[in-house]
């Protein structure tokens, strides 16, 4: 191995250790592709976030959502794109597109750069078949993720299971 590849696989390892320290609200946890988010020593450990979090991971979404609204209502939950982002992702997944997109759109407001809102906004809009605006979060994500990152990997994967299954289904129809 050069010098170089060890100097690169040295930087992949502080910068995914790095990310997986800072927590995210998102990359992954809840159906992403990878595991849940934990929180950090930079994230408070408000109960009503915790609480969250955890009925996430439990697939309770719909209790999650009235603590994670309680949290966001004040500081420091008001500036907190992780929570605005899992709030997304639990309407989601009540079916509540309009509060998710909502949410989302806050989480990226707070971090423009958020990329578990860019990853989840994306597949919210392949539940909903506009793969335009899927493809634009996945634009995003790529430029985000200088090396792979897994909101990338999980969007790019689910753009393409996506567009295969809706070629198969364009093709029967047109018979």
């Amino acid at each position: 191995m050069t010098i170089r590849s060890l100097a690169l696989l040295a930087l992949a390892a502080g910068a995914a250790s790095a990310a997986l320290a800072a927590g995210g609200g998102g990359g992954g946890g809840g159906g992403g592709g990878g595991g849940m988010t934990t929180l950090s020593a930079q994230q408070p450990a408000d109960p009503q976030y915790t609480a969250a979090v955890k009925a996430i991971g439990d697939e309770h979404f719909a209790d999650a959502i009235p603590l994670l609204e309680a949290y966001t209502s004040k500081e420091p939950g008001a500036k907190d794109a992780d929570a605005e982002n899992w709030l997304g992702f639990a309407y989601r997944h009540t079916g509540n597109f309009d509060a998710a997109f909502l949410h989302y759109d806050r989480a990226l407001a707070i971090d423009p750069k958020h990329r578990g809102a860019h990853e989840y906004m994306g597949e919210a809009y392949l539940l909903l078949n506009n793969l335009p605006q899927a493809e634009e979060h996945l634009a995003v994500l790529d430029k985000l993720c200088w090396l792979p990152c897994s909101e990338y990997s999980t969007l790019k994967g689910k753009v393409a299971a996506y567009k295969t299954a809706h070629a198969s289904t364009a093709v029967g129809s047109s018979n």
